[in-house]
């Protein structure tokens, strides 16, 4: 049973430490920073809009674009003039900078948040579907500098759903 709870916990921190290795920090992001044996330093903060969090003794940090990694080292390094080898973690505790957003003829226009891997057909599910009046067959996404046509009907008689990135707009007429 030991050895189970071993292989399990280890999997787990190889699971983890591959996925803060390569997530970034994003602004509305909730993190949770802890420097070892001083609970003055314990904070849990939110990412501001202009990026960076606030801490005691090192003030304002940019954060957004960091990996929690990456954040961990600069907290480090701003911490040591201050306290003597400072253990400092970092953990996102809530993703809240990956959003899309979905406009037009849906019941619930808005901002969304996509948690992990999502498609256009979950954002309309999040927005409610569709209103009466909607051109369920001139859906466009709109991601960065393209424009991406999307048929609603095609994806559901033959499939073809189509992935959403974090700053998709959705656009339903």
């Amino acid at each position: 049973m030991n050895r189970l709870l071993v292989s399990f916990v280890a999997a787990f921190l190889l699971c983890s430490t591959a996925f803060a290795d390569d997530y970034r920090i994003g602004i509305d992001d909730v993190l949770d920073i802890a420097v070892w044996n001083i609970t003055e330093l314990q904070k849990t903060i939110p990412v501001r809009p202009d990026g960076k969090i606030s801490l005691p003794l090192v003030n304002d940090v940019v954060a957004a674009g960091l990996t929690p990694m990456e954040l961990r080292q600069q907290l480090t390094k701003a911490l040591a003039q201050f306290v003597q080898n400072p253990d400092v973690s970092v953990v996102v505790r809530e993703i809240r900078s990956a959003k899309v957003s979905v406009i037009g003829q849906v019941r619930t226009p808005g901002r969304y948040d996509v948690k992990g891997p999502a498609t256009v057909l979950d954002a309309l599910a999040l927005a409610g579907g569709f209103t009466e009046f909607a051109g369920r067959r001139k859906i466009t996404i709109l991601r960065s500098a393209q424009r991406l046509h999307f048929d609603y009907e095609a994806a559901v008689a033959r499939g073809g759903n189509l992935a959403i990135q974090p700053g998709d707009i959705i656009v339903v007429p």
